[in-house]
Order: C-alpha cells, then sequence, then structure tokens
C-alpha cells in the first residue's frame, strides 16, 4: 500500500468505506504527532499554532487547496495564530482512508517548529 500522502482520496463507487477501530489505530500511527481521535464524534483533530495571522491565513489557503484537489473538505476552526482541523467523512458516516490521506497531506505543509504543539 502506497503512502497515504501518495494517495487520493475515493468516493463511494470507488469502494470508499467506513473504518473499523482497527484499521483507524493503524493509520493513526502514520500521521504526524498532535492529531487526536474522537471515537464518540467519529472526527479526528488537530489544532496547528503559527506566530502570526499572515502564516495562518497562508496555512489556510494551502489547505483549501489540497481539499479542493482531493474533493474532501474538512472543518476549521481559524484564529490569529491558529487553525483547528476536523476530519469526517458524511458519506460513510465516520471515518475513512479519505480523513487521513488528507490529514496526511497537510502534515506535509507545516514546518516542524509547528508540529511542536
Amino acid at each position: 500500500m502506497p503512502s497515504l500522502t501518495r494517495q487520493h482520496c475515493l468516493t463511494p463507487e470507488q469502494g470508499l468505506t467506513l473504518l473499523q477501530p482497527a484499521e483507524i489505530a493503524g493509520l493513526m500511527k502514520k500521521l504526524q504527532p498532535g492529531w487526536s481521535h474522537d471515537p464518540e464524534s467519529s472526527r479526528i483533530r488537530r489544532c496547528f499554532k503559527f506566530t502570526n495571522y499572515y502564516e495562518t491565513m497562508a496555512f489556510v489557503n494551502a489547505l483549501a487547496w489540497i481539499a479542493h484537489r482531493e474533493d474532501h473538505h474538512p472543518d476549521l476552526q481559524t484564529g490569529y495564530n491558529r487553525c483547528v482541523v476536523s476530519y469526517t467523512t458524511h458519506a460513510v458516516g465516520g471515518l475513512s482512508v479519505n480523513d487521513f490521506i488528507c490529514a496526511a497531506r497537510i502534515d506535509e505543509l507545516v514546518p516542524d517548529t509547528a508540529r511542536k504543539n
């Protein structure tokens, strides 16, 4: 199986399915530290911190490009120097591989200094 960042999001017609707990646990290990899984809401979430508004908005714009290209869109909460990213797949009623593909791609956007949150 190729790395998450080399995969593209699937549609239900292409075989997109709801992930099982063991699959979620395995995929969580492939993401950078900082991501958390909330089984109750069937979401993965991470708060990214930055030094100023410009860096935050640059991150949000890059994230928006990824979301558009993959046709898989996160929920965002954005402030002056932070952005909380939350993923779930409504089409399957919980987490799918698409959530992890996009999370891994987002991890590649931030320098190591932003990963220490």
